[in-house]
């Protein structure tokens, strides 16, 4: 590629980052798009919002980014969480290790590269980046020291900055630990592998359990129900029900009219629909919660949430072997109530295994699969293959701004495409997997994006060909260096382009939601629906294996291909204030992990440090430069030494809590007399149907009438009516009181799971 069509790519998306983000602070004034950009700050605030025209509504602005930088750690970490400070560490550790990088390769490496063989320089813009990469250097060149001993400062910087990194976002861990003084979390163990007895109910067999080895410290416990499609039903029925709360002072008529109206498709006639006769609320029963002939017993799993009297005793339990059987009485800390996956824990515990193996080969086969697009986006890069293989492009591809699209810009958009298939599909494999909460599962699905990225984006690309030569390359570990020293230089034009494309563009995607954009839209002006708040959850599982891939990028061509360092950093850059204002202002926090994301964003730049002095190694072999790379040996050695210790150091304290820590917490609970209130919230905290608890209807008052005409009131109009008046219209013909009997006749049929929680 000429330096001419990575310029193409680059004003491509130069340009179309200044008009997305023009767009995104003109759209952010809109008040009818407030609920995309502002989803999390108006569930806390509900303001009332005006839609007065306001000129400065229609100009752009930066004062969004003015707030982003202005805003302190503390802020980000009251407002989103541990997990959003830890991303903003790696990006902060990101800029600071590039910006370094650039100014050292930049002025320092660039220039030998170019200048490394007696060659006749042509005009930059027409000039190949080939020669600006370590493969224009002429073999046992002089100047290959200065690539070593800029590795050697790349390397080391990043590794006290790594430890810097590790150190502080430990110490924020256990400042989590230690604020969370009423976590129920900390007093509560999941326990699976319940063994099945056919005389007693797992209730039974639980509590027979623990008050004979942990009498002790035992405090009650609750028994996980298989009750998903009724579950299903009562949460749909009770979404319906709590809709009615926003239209206090409401009046609703219940009087049912026909409305028939012509399908679209066949042309046939239909009805809204028909109520059922008024006698059903006076002749429904709600069922006796109390009813002894009620029985669950068959709806009760393997696994049960186990309360403790304190903090060290939950973790104890949690992390010793029950039984000598390690498939049974397996316990593990409880995740928070918000975060349980309440559907895996029905499982049996001895189809986890399984399903893990199911899941490693299921991603495995799909890695493969995905061999087949990405050895066609590498024939594009290639024009003289292109025009063989299609002859009637000849004619097209010979016309210079054609040649600079093709080969600059459609490879990495065509990539980019496919590769937004990824992160769906392997959270599905991870969903299999049967994770107990949503943040593993997010998590496990992190992992699995970025051994995905890792291998399809980079090793496929810089190996390229057939991926039947890619496996046997792959296959002789003593050519792994030499086959990756040739190819990775070859290949820094195509990831030059692939950072524009895919992260500069998608940065700007990020920031204008073109997805809550569009369904907010589609939402208000065309299905006429109600406002609803639109709050999602940041997703890690795509943003944090993005990040660590163009932190491999950088750190791979740094010294090899220095040319792609100043894009990176301003990917970075602009990262650092987009996703600052993402997490203060859209998304909304419903579960943390505690900062385990940093373990692997850790894990993977040390593979990325390790990786980059291994091609080192083999291009300085290349080069017939033995002292450059005798001196890249130790540097593998210490890297690997530095990587071990931080194992050591800090790793355990992202595995498990301290105990320390957990008993100064009961100390300071039983000085305080907070023990007692935390062992009665215990009993609620993991009610698995606490969702079914009854809500009044205040304010909305249900009007009918009977056959015979008379009007009748529902139950709700015995209530308060509220002093603001709000109306309607589609309120109209709607069976409220109805409603609400279903919702608490279905709601009690599950309540008798509260006797399990006496003590």
């Amino acid at each position: 590629m000429k330096v001419g069509g990575l310029l193409a790519s680059a004003g491509i998306n130069i340009g179309l980052c200044v008009l997305f983000l023009s767009l995104y602070s003109i759209l952010r004034k809109q008040p009818q798009n407030v609920k995309v950009y502002f989803g999390r700050r108006i569930a806390e605030e509900r303001n009332r919002l005006r839609d007065a025209f306001i000129l400065e509504r229609f100009v752009p602005s930066p004062s969004w980014i003015v707030k982003s930088l202005r805003c302190t750690e503390d802020e980000i970490l009251d407002a989103a969480g541990l997990d959003a400070v830890v991303f903003n560490r790696i990006i902060v550790f990101s800029i600071r290790i590039f910006s370094l990088a650039a100014i050292l390769c930049i002025f320092g490496v660039l220039p030998l590269n170019y200048f490394g063989q007696d060659m006749l320089h042509v005009r930059i813009p027409s000039a190949s980046l080939e020669t600006f990469t370590i493969g224009n250097v002429q073999e046992r060149s002089r100047w290959l020291w200065v690539h070593c001993v800029v590795l050697y400062i790349i390397s080391v910087v990043a590794c006290v900055l790594l430890y810097l990194e590790y150190k502080h976002i430990s110490r924020l861990r256990l400042c989590h630990i230690s604020r969370a003084t009423s976590n129920p979390s900390h007093f509560t163990v999941l326990v699976r592998g319940i063994p099945k007895s056919s005389t007693e109910s797992f209730s039974r067999t639980v509590q027979g359990f623990f008050t004979k080895y942990h009498a002790s410290s035992y405090l009650s416990h609750q028994v996980v129900y298989k009750v998903g499609k009724l579950q299903k039903i009562v949460s749909g029925a009770k979404k319906v029900y709590r809709k009615f709360r926003h239209f206090k002072g409401t009046t609703v008529d219940q009087r049912c009219r026909s409305i028939t109206f012509q399908c679209s498709f066949c042309g046939a006639s239909s009805n809204s629909f028909q109520l059922l006769p008024i006698d059903f609320e006076q002749e429904s029963e709600i069922p006796d919660v109390n009813d002894s002939t009620f029985s669950s017993t068959d709806e009760e799993c393997g696994a049960a949430f186990i309360f403790f009297k304190t903090r060290y005793a939950a973790l104890v339990v949690a992390k010793i072997l029950q039984t000598s059987n390690p498939m049974r009485w397996v316990t593990s800390l409880a995740p928070e109530r918000d975060d349980i996956y309440w559907s895996n824990l029905w499982l049996p515990y001895k189809q986890i295994w399984i399903r893990h193996i199911a899941t490693l080969g299921g991603s495995i086969v799909f890695m493969f699969l995905f061999l087949m697009p990405v050895t066609f986006i590498q024939g594009l890069t290639q024009l003289e293959q292109l025009q063989q293989r299609f002859p009637f492009l000849r004619g097209i591809l010979e016309k210079n701004y054609m040649m600079q699209l093709i080969t600059g810009y459609l490879p990495s958009v065509i990539l980019q495409i496919f590769l937004y298939t990824v992160p769906p599909t392997m959270m599905l494999f991870s969903t299999l997997e049967g994770p107990i909460s949503h943040s593993e599962r997010k998590k496990s699905a992190c992992c699995k994006v970025l051994y995905f990225t890792i291998w399809n984006v980079f090793f496929v690309n810089v190996l390229s060909g057939s991926a039947i030569s890619q496996v046997i390359a792959l296959s002789r570990p003593k050519e792994i260096s030499m086959q990756l020293a040739r190819a990775v230089p070859v290949q820094a034009t195509f990831f030059t382009t692939y950072v524009l494309t895919s992260g500069w563009a998608s940065l700007s995607s990020e920031l204008m939601q073109l997805f809550g954009l569009t369904w907010n839209f589609i939402r208000r002006y065309i299905l006429r629906m109600e406002e609803d708040d639109l709050l999602y959850s940041f997703p890690y599982h795509t943003e944090v294996p993005k990040v660590l891939l163009f932190g491999l990028l950088g750190f791979t061509f740094s010294v090899l291909a220095p040319l792609i360092l100043p894009f990176l950093l301003l990917y970075f850059c602009l990262g650092y204030v987009v996703y600052r204002n993402q997490f203060l202002n859209v998304y909304c926090t419903k579960y943390d992990t505690g900062g385990l994301y940093w373990p692997i964003a850790h894990n993977a730049t040390i593979f990325s440090l390790v990786l980059t002095q291994i091609i080192c190694l083999g291009v300085f072999a290349l080069k017939k430069s033995p002292v450059a790379a005798g001196f890249t040996v130790p540097l593998i050695i210490f890297t690997l030494l530095f990587f071990q210790y931080c194992r050591k150091r800090h790793l355990p304290l992202f595995k498990s809590f301290p105990a320390q820590n957990l008993i100064d917490m009961d100390i300071e609970d039983r000085q305080m007399g907070r023990t007692e209130d935390l062992h009665h919230r215990l009993h609620k905290a993991y009610f698995q149907f606490s969702d079914t608890e009854d809500i009044p209807l205040e304010g909305v008052h249900s009007v009918g009438r009977d056959e015979d005409g008379s009007g009748t009131s529902g139950e709700s109009s015995r209530k308060e009516r509220a002093n603001d008046d709000l109306s309607h219209p589609t309120l109209d013909g709607l069976p409220v009181s109805r409603l609400r009997n279903a919702v608490r006749s279905l709601g009690s049929v599950l309540r008798p799971q509260r006797r399990e929680l006496a003590v």
